[in-house]
C-alpha cells in the first residue's frame, strides 16, 4: 500500500498557487501501479476514471455545441435543476431536539472525544481545557489525542496536562507510523468505550454545552452521524478568512435544506459525531484517501445511515489567512470530494440508496465538480464559434442558489437577532464578497480534474498549520 504520512506545509508557504500547479504535474512514477491496474477497479484505478471522466464532460460539451438541439438539453437540464433549487430555497429543516436536562444526563450515552494532533503546541493546550471540562457527566465522556511525533512542545503539553485531567488520555505514535490522520484515529478507535465518536481537529473551539445539544440528535436510530456546524475563529483578520466565513455559512444552507430534502449529508471533519455502530459497520476511517470525512460521509450513507445537522452551537476553527494555503488546502479538498465518486461510483449505482439520495448526489455533482470543469470547453468553443457561453444558464443558476443559500447562512446564524435594513444590506454585502471570493472554485475544480487524470496526489494527510493567539498557548 502506499505510504501515508503527516507532512507540514512551511515549505508551500514559499510557493504561489501557478508554480504550485505546474509542479504537481511533474511525475517521477510514470508507470505507478494506478496506472497498470484494472479500468475502473478500486483504488487503484484513480487515474483511469478521472481521465475518463474529464473526456466524457469536454467530449459531451463539445457535441452540444456542434449539434442543432444541444441548446435544448442544456435547457432542460436547468429547467430540471431550477425546480430542484427552488425544492431547496423552500425546504424546511427537521427540528432540533432540546438539548438534555439534568435528568436526561443520568441516562446519556458516553461520549468518546478523538484529536489526531501533529506540532499543535499553539492551540493544543486551549483545546484540552475546553474539552475537559464540558458540560457532561466527566464519568460519561473521555478525550483521546493522539501525538503523531510532534517535534515540538506539544508531547509535553500533552503529558503535563494528562495529569491535571483524568478523562485525558495521550497516545504517541512513533516516528514512520503508517495511515496519516485516519491510522491515528483507526489507532486509537478500539481503545475507547463511548458509544458516540467525536472527532475535533487540533484548532478547534467548543461551547461547553456542546454534547448536551449533540447528543439528542442520535436519539433517532437511522442517524449514523451528526456533522456540527463550523465556523472561522479569526474571521475579521483580512479578505480570505472573511470569505472562508461567508463560505461556511454557505455551506451549512446547503446541509439543511439536502437533509431536509432526504439528500445527502456530508461530515466535515472537525466537530463530526459518529455513532459507534455505524462506524464499525462501515470499517472506520479509510487509510487510502486525502478527505477520511468525506469518505465516510460516502460509506455511511452507502450502509443506509443518514447524517444529521445542528446549526447552533458552531465549532470554531481557524481560516488559512492568505491565498497560497488556501490554494493547497482546497486543492486537496477538491481531489478528496472527486476521490470518493471515484472510489464507490459501482456502489452508488447499483446501491438502493434511494431515489432522494441519488438525485441530491447527481445534482451537486453536476454543480460543484462537473459543471466548473465544463467551463472549458463551454469557453473554448464560444470563442472559437463566436456565439453565448451554452453552459450560461447553468451557470447563472448555481451562482444565483448560491448567493441566495450563502445569504440565508449568514442570516441563520444569527437567528436570535432581529434585522433591520441596515442588516440586510449588511449581509448582502458579506455575500456579495462571499461570492467573489468563491471564484477560486471555478479555477481549482478544472485545474483538480486535469491533473487527477495525469497524476493524483500520492496519498498523504496534510496538516494545516495552525497559529493560534497569545492566550490559546499552553504555559503550564
Amino acid at each position: 500500500m502506499t505510504k501515508n504520512y503527516w507532512i507540514d506545509n512551511d515549505e508551500s508557504d514559499n510557493l504561489d498557487p501557478i508554480s504550485s500547479l505546474l509542479s504537481e504535474w511533474s511525475d517521477p512514477e510514470d508507470e505507478e501501479e494506478a496506472f497498470r491496474s484494472d479500468f475502473f477497479q478500486g483504488l487503484s484505478g484513480r487515474r483511469k476514471k478521472a481521465a475518463f471522466v474529464l473526456m466524457a464532460v469536454w467530449g459531451i460539451v463539445i457535441s452540444l455545441h456542434l449539434v442543432a438541439w444541444g441548446t435544448w438539453v442544456i435547457i432542460a437540464l436547468t429547467t430540471v435543476f431550477t425546480l430542484q433549487a427552488f425544492r431547496l430555497i423552500f425546504a424546511k429543516p427537521d427540528p432540533i431536539p432540546e438539548p438534555l436536562s439534568a435528568a436526561d444526563l443520568t441516562q446519556a450515552p458516553s461520549v468518546s472525544l478523538l484529536v489526531a494532533a501533529k506540532n499543535e503546541e499553539a492551540v493544543i493546550g486551549k483545546l484540552v481545557q475546553q474539552l475537559c471540562t464540558l458540560d457532561y457527566p466527566t464519568e460519561k465522556y473521555d478525550l483521546w489525542i493522539v501525538d503523531d511525533h510532534s517535534t515540538d512542545k506539544t508531547p509535553e503539553i500533552l503529558d503535563r496536562l494528562s495529569q491535571q485531567y483524568p478523562q485525558l488520555n495521550v497516545i504517541h505514535r512513533p516516528a514512520g507510523a503508517q495511515g496519516g490522520k485516519s491510522g491515528a484515529l483507526n489507532g486509537v478507535f478500539p481503545k475507547t468505550q463511548g458509544d458516540i465518536i467525536a472527532v475535533f481537529d487540533a484548532d478547534a473551539k467548543v461551547t461547553s454545552d456542546l454534547l448536551k445539544r449533540v447528543v439528542p440528535l442520535f436519539n433517532q436510530e437511522d442517524i449514523g452521524a451528526v456533522q456540527v456546524r463550523k465556523q472561522i475563529a479569526n474571521e475579521p483578520l483580512n479578505f480570505w478568512t472573511k470569505g472562508q466565513a461567508a463560505e461556511m455559512a454557505l455551506d451549512s444552507f446547503f446541509q439543511q435544506k439536502r437533509i431536509a430534502l432526504g439528500g445527502i449529508g456530508e461530515l466535515r471533519g472537525n466537530g463530526q459525531f459518529v455513532r459507534r455502530t455505524a462506524l464499525i459497520s462501515c470499517g472506520g476511517w479509510n487509510e487510502q484517501t486525502i478527505t477520511d470525512d468525506l469518505d465516510l460521509t460516502m460509506r455511511l450513507h452507502l450502509d443506509h445511515w443518514k447524517i444529521g445537522f445542528l446549526n447552533h452551537p458552531a465549532v470554531e476553527e481557524e481560516g488559512v489567512t492568505t491565498a497560497k494555503a488556501l490554494w493547497h488546502q482546497r486543492n486537496r479538498w477538491a481531489e478528496g470530494g472527486y476521490q470518493r465518486y471515484l472510489d464507490y461510483w459501482r456502489f452508488i449505482v447499483n446501491q438502493p440508496m434511494g431515489l432522494g439520495k441519488k438525485f441530491d448526489l447527481i445534482s451537486f455533482i453536476l454543480m460543484q465538480y462537473l459543471l466548473p470543469t465544463a467551463a472549458i470547453p463551454d469557453l473554448m468553443m464560444t470563442v472559437t464559434r463566436h456565439r453565448l457561453p451554452l453552459l450560461g444558464p447553468l451557470t447563472g443558476l448555481m451562482l444565483s442558489l448560491s448567493f441566495w443559500g450563502m445569504f440565508t447562512g449568514l442570516q441563520r446564524i444569527k437567528n436570535d437577532e432581529t434585522f433591520g435594513f441596515m442588516d440586510i444590506f449588511r449581509l448582502g454585502w458579506q455575500s456579495l464578497r462571499g461570492m467573489v471570493y468563491m471564484m477560486h472554485w471555478l479555477i481549482i475544480m478544472p485545474c483538480v480534474t486535469a491533473r487527477m487524470s495525469v497524476r493524483p496526489k500520492r496519498l498523504k494527510w496534510v496538516k494545516t498549520v495552525h497559529q493560534g493567539t497569545p492566550e490559546e498557548s499552553y504555559q503550564g
